[in-house]
């Protein structure tokens, strides 16, 4: 009894890890929101790394994470770095390109709790009087990413923070807006 319990265990770890391997070498999660603001008020608040502590959601994980600047001030070469208690780990990012004000790509290296790369991407399309901005990130999807999706869903856990960060985002850029409109009336 205890043999076959055994065997058809071993059977669906064995089936579990060849599942596994069978998913996909590269993952992509996005999303994207709607902002009543031109690129040129949005822009600003992504390129500067500085101001990814006003509506990024991981910045609201550890408010006392240690964070270093270095690098440009703004743009490519802008660096970012931190460290943090064990949800937010210690990583880098580092602005690669941008295309002010519709692109800017960054690469995010994670040092703790587990080593990765991959590339972050804000891209943003002006409708009319609103802006489409979406964000990205996308890169490797190791062995042991592809056992972790089994029980964890990348898409709803970075995504979510996605969601939360761009909803801040969409607040400050509006907020900013309407103040800079305001302003420029006589």
């Amino acid at each position: 009894m205890i043999k076959t319990i055994l065997i058809v265990l071993v059977v669906i770890v064995v089936a579990l890890l060849i599942y596994a391997a069978s998913k996909p070498d590269t993952f992509r999660v996005q999303r994207a929101i709607t902002i009543k603001a031109a690129p040129d008020k949005i822009f600003p608040l992504i390129s500067d790394l500085h101001n990814m502590q006003t509506w990024s959601a991981w910045e609201k994980v550890d408010p006392g994470m240690k964070r270093t600047y270095s690098g440009a001030a703004s743009g490519p070469g802008a660096v970012y770095e931190w460290e943090g208690n064990q949800e937010i780990g210690q990583g880098r990012m580092e602005i690669l390109e941008t295309n002010p004000p519709v692109k800017l790509m960054l690469r995010l290296t994670f040092i703790k709790p587990f080593p990765a790369e991959n590339t972050v991407e804000f891209t943003l399309q002006t409708e009319g009087v609103v802006t489409h901005v979406t964000q990205a990130i996308y890169g490797p999807s190791p062995f042991l990413s592809k056992v972790m999706s089994l029980v964890f869903s990348m898409d709803k856990m970075i995504g979510g923070k996605f969601e939360e960060g761009l909803a801040e985002l969409k607040t400050i850029a509006e907020k900013s807006s309407s103040i800079s409109i305001s302003e420029d009336k006589p």
